[in-house]
């Protein structure tokens, strides 16, 4: 047996803290049973935001009518842009994998950790199958999958999953999509700008169903013109007959008696490809944690305390089989907390406070802090105000379409700020900023110089236009 002062079980955000116990001197082993670099790098948000930004160009282009501009598309490399994104992303994944394997401060084991006890984990499968480690801190970083939900017949036919889709060298004639969160967006808009039909079915009643409720009925609009949106729908059953799938769907009600409403009123989509984009399962089910004081959640996420530590004495987890936030950047966020508090003299809490989100579709969708429908439930005294970005000069300039919606307690302090429009994820920054680094109020907003005629400047006119609180003036 092999035995070290540090492990982890993943190589995505894990290896940041891997390399803080590296330079502490420590002996450090990894175990990854795919490619290096997680499934942000491989799986995840780079190669899906570097192929979605070949389709804002040509989106872009495709617009520039609206601007007196004749432009005309001849010709698009479909394949080839796959293919670059593709080998981009392994060539990066086999980078990590060499550095790890050249490094005399780390011990890379390929193959798929599973604890034989608190401080054992097995290799099983993969290069280093067999293989059995020891180590007085483990780092639990393994990740998620996509989930597939229970649909009748989904068994029986072919289907694609963001994984798969991602490497699609020919966009489909007609895409179906189940599910309406951030991965049906983003993956629809990709495809669609490139020629496909696109069919979304979604349970909720608007898509984004995470962000505020006035940007996910807006958004779900704008989706509206451009695909065919079946929301409030959930998928019963799936088929396919020659090259053709299937999918039933019928009404969905959420609430306390949710379930799937029997009024007649179920629809029948087909497509060429379809995706199950239904969210994601934490992995923790793959890593044998009955063997371990490590406990899961109902949904099967790995439960910690406000330190990221795991029940299980000298046993941390952080990242997606968290399930805190399924978001690369809040996986670093929580590497940061785990390496501080495993290295550090003092525990810190990990603080969420300000945790941002965005959807790189079209129109691109950003928000951080509470929405107000989280403050409603809360019965929170809060205050709110709107302004569009054609109300400004860039804005207006680049004919966009969009808004800025800034939430703030009766006292000035910044609970929420929720954008859709162009560069909503540039735009939510300097709201994070004011909430994690300023004083956390509107003025850190109103008070800042802002450049005329920049585009940031919609996100000062809402921190500095007139407020209304409950539906009346304030």
């Amino acid at each position: 047996m092999d035995e070290f002062d540090f492990l982890v079980i993943g190589s995505g955000s894990g290896l940041d803290v891997a390399n803080v116990a590296a330079n502490q001197g420590q002996s450090v082993a990894v175990i990854e049973k795919g490619p290096l670099g997680g499934t942000c790098l491989n799986r995840g948000c780079i190669p899906s935001k570097l192929l979605l930004y070949h389709a804002d160009v040509l989106e872009t282009i495709e617009r520039a009518g609206e601007f007196h501009i004749d432009a005309r598309v001849e010709d698009i490399g479909f394949a080839d842009i796959v293919r670059e994104v593709n080998e981009e992303v392994e060539a990066d994944a086999e980078s990590i994998r060499q550095g790890l394997r050249s490094s005399s401060q780390h011990s890379l084991f390929e193959g798929e950790g599973r604890f034989v006890d608190d401080h054992t984990v097995e290799v099983v499968d993969g290069e280093d199958d067999g293989a059995r480690l020891r180590a007085e801190t483990i780092l639990i970083a393994a990740g998620s999958r996509p989930a597939i939900p229970s649909i009748g017949g989904i068994d029986d036919v072919e289907y694609l999953t963001s994984t798969e889709a991602l490497q699609l060298e020919t966009p489909p004639d007609h895409l179906v999509i189940v599910g309406g969160g951030y991965i049906a967006a983003e993956l629809g808009h990709f495809f669609g700008t490139f020629g496909s039909d696109v069919t979304i079915i979604g349970r909720r009643p608007n898509l984004l169903p995470e962000a505020d409720d006035e940007v996910a009925e807006s958004f779900t609009e704008r989706y509206a013109d451009r695909f065919t949106v079946h929301t409030g729908h959930t998928a019963t059953a799936v088929s396919e007959s020659d090259g053709t799938v299937s999918v039933e769907a019928r009404p969905y009600e959420y609430g306390d008696d949710g379930g799937i409403v029997d009024d007649d009123t179920s629809v029948t989509v087909t497509g060429d490809e379809l995706l199950i984009a239904a969210g994601r399962v934490s992995n923790a089910d793959t890593l044998n944690l009955d063997a371990t004081g490590v406990e899961t959640d109902e949904q099967g996420f790995v439960e910690t305390d406000e330190y990221l530590r795991t029940a299980a004495d000298g046993v941390w987890a952080l990242g997606d089989i968290v399930g805190e936030y399924l978001l690369k950047h809040n996986a670093n966020h929580e590497a940061r907390t785990v390496a501080r508090n495993i290295f550090g003299s003092d525990l810190e809490a990990v603080d969420y406070s300000a945790m941002p989100f965005a959807v790189f579709a079209s129109p691109e969708v950003a928000g951080v802090g509470a929405s107000e429908s989280d403050l409603r439930a809360e019965g929170r005294d809060y205050a709110t105000n709107t302004y569009r970005y054609e109300e400004t000069a860039r804005g207006d300039a680049m004919k966009a379409e969009g808004f800025v919606k800034v939430l703030i307690d009766l006292d000035g302090e910044i609970l929420g700020c929720h954008i859709i429009g162009p560069d909503a994820s540039t735009l939510v920054q300097e709201v994070v900023g004011a909430m994690t680094a300023g004083s956390g109020t509107v003025q850190d907003i109103r008070e800042s110089i802002h450049i005329h005629p920049a585009l940031p400047e919609v996100v000062q006119r809402a921190f500095s236009g007139q407020f209304t609180r409950g539906g009346h003036d304030h």
